[in-house]
């Protein structure tokens, strides 16, 4: 969920068969309307200042941002923060750099951060696509997390997708050796996709073999959403793809 606005009020997250490319301009959000509640606009007061970082257009110094070396997780697409800040709470020792347009959303998560006393979140409410492209040195991320991104059900806009090759290309590259980039989505032909995309590419191995048709098992950091538990109710299937660096 993400777009191109610095801290100011705004939108989501998107991402197209493997065989289409990204139309001109592409951005790894989609314009959402969404009320900021008080205490999200309180967050902002109070949380913001630390923990928002301003779109720059330069290389960033993660050592000087998180005053401190640590690996670097990148998670484009946050929504409400809560997988967030669950899996920031479980890996203190990571840095977690976390970029989302939606501003209730980003008003979220800085009042999760401030409720639970986090203190590896940076967050950057621009389009996480500009972010790789300008900001991210290569070989400079850990690991990458995508998760649901917008599966944009109809063929005709399946070009909207977040995750093509083009993308995909742009975080291998940024992604250190042994690095890894972790997918998640609830639309099995996005799955299909994802697992089509990422195995075109060849700085990325993946890390399931074939008797599970390519897909992981739900790493433990990964919790599951109130959304996710409502779908799996209703008989709904989720699938994770986790690649590494080669």
């Amino acid at each position: 969920m993400i777009e191109s606005s610095a801290p100011t009020p705004p939108a989501a997250h998107e991402g197209a068969p493997a065989d289409v490319s990204h139309p001109r301009n592409i951005r790894s959000f989609v314009r959402r309307t969404g009320r900021t509640t008080v205490g999200q606009a309180k967050a902002f007061a109070d949380v913001g200042p630390r923990f928002l970082l301003a779109y720059t257009g330069l290389p960033m110094d993660f050592a000087a941002i998180y005053e401190r070396d640590a690996p670097t997780i990148l998670e484009i697409g946050f929504g409400m923060g809560e997988a967030t800040a669950h899996i920031a709470g479980l890996m203190p020792e990571k840095n977690f750099l976390c970029c989302e347009v939606h501003t209730p959303g980003v008003g979220a998560l800085l009042k999760r951060i401030d409720e639970q006393s986090l203190t590896n979140i940076r967050i950057l409410q621009h389009d996480a696509v500009e972010v790789i492209d300008h900001m991210l040195p290569v070989a400079s991320l850990d690991g990458a997390h995508i998760f649901f991104p917008d599966p944009w059900h109809k063929t005709k806009h399946n070009k909207r997708r977040l995750i093509q090759r083009p993308l995909i290309a742009k975080l291998a590259a940024r992604l250190k050796p042994g690095g890894y980039l972790h997918c998640a989505t609830d639309w099995q032909p996005y799955a299909e996709q994802i697992l089509e995309v990422l195995s075109a590419q060849p700085l990325l191995k993946n890390t399931a073999d074939a008797a599970s048709g390519g897909y992981a098992p739900k790493p433990g950091y990964r919790p599951l959403t109130k959304f996710e538990n409502r779908g799996i109710k209703l008989g709904h299937g989720v699938w994770d793809v986790v690649f590494t660096r080669a």
